[in-house]
């Protein structure tokens, strides 16, 4: 197993079994991997798909950082697409069934992480991701997070760049600060904004 430097990318779509349990899987297995192939039809900066986890695209780049305003950018890209591709269904949904409800749950949160060790095994086609970060990422997912759509940044990432290109990329919101206690993992610190301003909210 092959262990590398890599940001971590989890764009997860909120609302999910709420949206399952008031629809037939007739719509839910239209409009669930529309909104997942929109995020990843988003991606413009060179974030590899390494699983769809039903909910969510785990998303991981090696390497060099993407600068942070292209990071930010390209988050902000994933919630307008993902909100654009929605109403565009919602839409198409209202018109050919007018007497069905589309209940209007579902929204987006993006989990960003960094790990200077993740394991990376060749699984078919597939890169699979392995190790603590990877964890610490998935369990950032089950946050103190009074909100439900927001971007969530480990300050393991944040770290990574110079506290005045932080501040310039979040002059719209208000970045707030948080941790959580994770068995085995410790004290994980974090940041989040809240993403809906961006939809009009």
């Amino acid at each position: 197993m092959k262990a590398s430097p890599a940001l971590i990318c989890i764009p997860d779509i909120s609302g999910f079994t709420e949206f399952m349990r008031s629809v037939d899987i007739e719509v839910s297995s239209v409009v669930i991997p529309a909104l997942l192939n929109e995020i990843i039809y988003s991606n413009e900066i060179d974030l590899k798909v390494s699983e769809i986890e039903g909910d969510a695209v785990l998303f991981y780049r090696k390497g060099e950082l993407p600068a942070f305003n292209e990071l930010v950018d390209q988050c902000k890209l994933f919630y307008t697409q993902f909100y654009e591709k929605m109403d565009g269904l919602l839409a198409k949904f209202k018109e050919k069934h007018k007497e069905i409800e589309f209940p209007e749950v579902l929204g987006l949160k993006i989990i960003l992480h960094y790990g200077d060790e993740i394991g990376m095994v060749q699984i078919g086609n597939h890169i699979k991701l392995m190790g603590e970060d990877v964890i610490t990422a998935h369990r950032l997912l089950k946050n103190n997070v009074p909100i439900s759509e927001y971007l969530l940044i480990s300050d393991a990432l944040l770290e990574r760049y110079k506290k005045n290109k932080i501040e310039a990329n979040f002059n719209w919101c208000q970045l707030v600060s948080e941790e959580l206690d994770i068995e085995h993992l410790g004290t994980i610190k974090y940041h989040y904004i809240n993403l809906q301003p961006l939809n009009g909210d």
